[in-house]
């Protein structure tokens, strides 16, 4: 019996699968049969292989049955990642010495092939790599222009290849021939990573005044907290949330690996890019589809911009203008930090544990006021109502922190004791917390305050009984509601690590209440914040 294994990774969502690919030729009817719930793609494959397999040199079973199954066969496999460990599968089943069979043991084989043997490179090589890692397995055979994404993978021995005769020649242990590349873009976008360009040249020493907004954000940017900025147009909304990233610390290393994985999974990653250290910062604009923010697509699933500010930061100009399915659909990212896209009968389930920083005008003009001598509002009423019926509800009960932005008065650049401080010096204090954090919730799922499970930190973190006695007062009172009370426990964490106060009491949640609530930041809080 002439039966071969060969490996490789379905994808779901961000979640790999290790697939053997399980190939038999023996004898019967001259059929190949490609079994174990393979998409069309997958079902293609075997006229790419057997056309490949031929022009490269070798010879195709065609006088035997081939039977292929991808196993487990209960789940469904997508992708022309395949091609790869079907071909070297078949070649390994029919060959009569065995020498491919005992080469193919540990080895995962990633890559699509073209119809004269070479190999193409394919989405998800990243993420591919570290499941393959994580059930055990320590080499991997890829295209060549991605054999330096699959190496960001610790402890992984990484193969890059052209061809499918240099894969077959490393098997045998023969001298690997030279073969020409082909000549693709992994990219399939154009990415704009705002984060590492544009957004480096803006400091937080450029934002006059606004000390209450100021201190907001850095609470936001230690915690991990998502952020309301409103305000009237014009009043610096954008411009403090286009400074976050530069006083969010790098990506750890589990986080970088988290995050290029997803950028591979997207098709967008730069080959040539490696591992991605800064926060990344995504602002799409307020007429983005809901497959472009949420993810989704037609044949393959895709992360969205939600999925792929993983660990930074997006950025919702103008959020009461997003459409309404997309705003509602917020809930479950807001609250669980990830997403779950169901396309038929594919499911797939991607991280989204960013900050989420939402911005909006008081009304859709951006002129309204409550003063009725500075009110130059054009809008109707009912424009009005609409508008903030927005801001209202479910999705708003998980934003973290709200600040009314206004504008800085005249004088305030003028002042010559006012120096803001930079973007750096805040870092440092945003980089120190997290530290405290990370130690604090070692071992668990969660590293930082704003994804803390509120029952946990009731148990294993309280707040001093004064202060538990006073966000008591503040859910029982009508003030916030009970996820509220979460989030200002949580927040008040976060001001205490800013401050270096070892458990939170009266006055850290008080803070954590004005910030989650709006109202003005108490004099003694902001003091010492806005200048250098």
């Amino acid at each position: 019996m002439a039966v071969a294994t060969a490996h490789c990774v379905a994808l779901e969502g961000a979640i790999g699968h290790l697939i053997d690919v399980q190939v038999d030729v023996s004898q019967g009817v001259v059929v190949t049969s490609l079994v174990g719930r393979p998409d069309a793609s997958i079902n293609e494959a075997r006229d790419r292989c057997r056309t490949a397999i031929s022009n490269s040199g070798f010879d195709w079973p065609a006088t035997r049955r081939v039977t292929i199954l991808l196993s487990p066969a209960d789940l469904p496999k997508r992708g022309t990642h395949f091609d790869l460990a079907i071909a070297v599968g078949v070649l390994a089943a029919a060959d009569p010495k065995n020498t491919l069979r005992d080469a193919l043991e540990g080895t995962v084989m990633i890559g699509e092939l073209t119809l004269d043997g070479r190999l193409r490179t394919v989405p998800g090589v990243l993420a591919m790599t570290m499941a393959a890692s994580a059930r055990g397995f320590r080499r991997v055979f890829v295209p060549e222009p991605q054999s330096a994404e699959a190496a960001l993978v610790p402890g992984m021995s990484v193969f890059g290849f052209r061809s499918l005769a240099q894969v077959i020649a490393e098997l045998r242990g023969l001298e690997v021939p030279d073969a020409p590349s082909v000549d693709c873009n992994t990219s399939g976008n154009l990415l704009t990573w705002q984060g590492d360009h544009r957004l480096d040249e803006v400091d937080m020493a450029d934002i006059i005044g606004m000390d209450d907004a100021r201190y907001a954000m850095e609470v936001a940017a230690a915690g991990g907290h998502h952020l309301m900025l409103t305000g009237p147009k014009g009043a610096g909304k954008t411009s403090l949330a286009e400074r976050i990233p530069g006083i969010l610390p790098d990506l750890a290393l589990d986080e970088a690996l988290e995050l290029t994985a997803i950028l591979s999974l997207s098709g967008v990653l730069d080959g040539d890019q490696g591992l991605i250290t800064k926060r990344p910062f995504f602002a799409p604009h307020h007429s983005a589809s809901r497959v472009s923010l949420l993810g989704g697509g037609t044949g393959r699933v895709r992360p969205g911009e939600i999925s792929r500010a993983h660990h930074g930061v997006l950025f919702l100009d103008e959020f009461p203008l997003f459409n309404n399915d997309i705003i509602e659909a917020l809930r479950q990212p807001l609250e669980s930090g990830e997403v779950t896209i169901a396309r038929g009968e594919e499911t797939a389930t991607y991280p989204a544990r960013g900050m989420f920083v939402l911005a909006c005008n008081p009304c859709r003009c951006g002129n309204y006021s409550s003063d009725p001598v500075s009110d130059s509002c054009k809008c109707k009423e009912v424009v009005r109502r609409d508008y903030r019926l927005k801001l209202e509800g479910p999705v708003m009960d998980r934003i973290d922190i709200t600040r009314h932005v206004r504008p800085v008065p005249k004088s305030a650049g003028r002042d010559p004791l006012n120096r803001p401080e930079s973007s750096s010096s805040i870092r440092a204090r945003v980089t120190a917390a997290r530290r405290v954090q990370t130690e604090r919730y070692a071992g668990l799922s969660w590293r930082i305050n704003g994804q803390a499970p509120g029952p946990v930190l009731r148990d294993r973190w309280p707040l001093t009984d004064e202060a538990a006695t006073r966000l008591d007062e503040a859910i029982y009172g009508g003030e916030i509601t009970r996820r509220g009370g979460t989030r200002v426990h949580r927040l008040a964490w976060t001001v205490a690590d800013l401050a270096g106060v070892e458990q939170p009491g009266l006055p850290e949640v008080e803070t954590a209440l004005a910030l989650r609530t709006g109202q003005p930041l108490a004099l003694s809080t902001l003091s010492g914040r806005a200048t250098g």
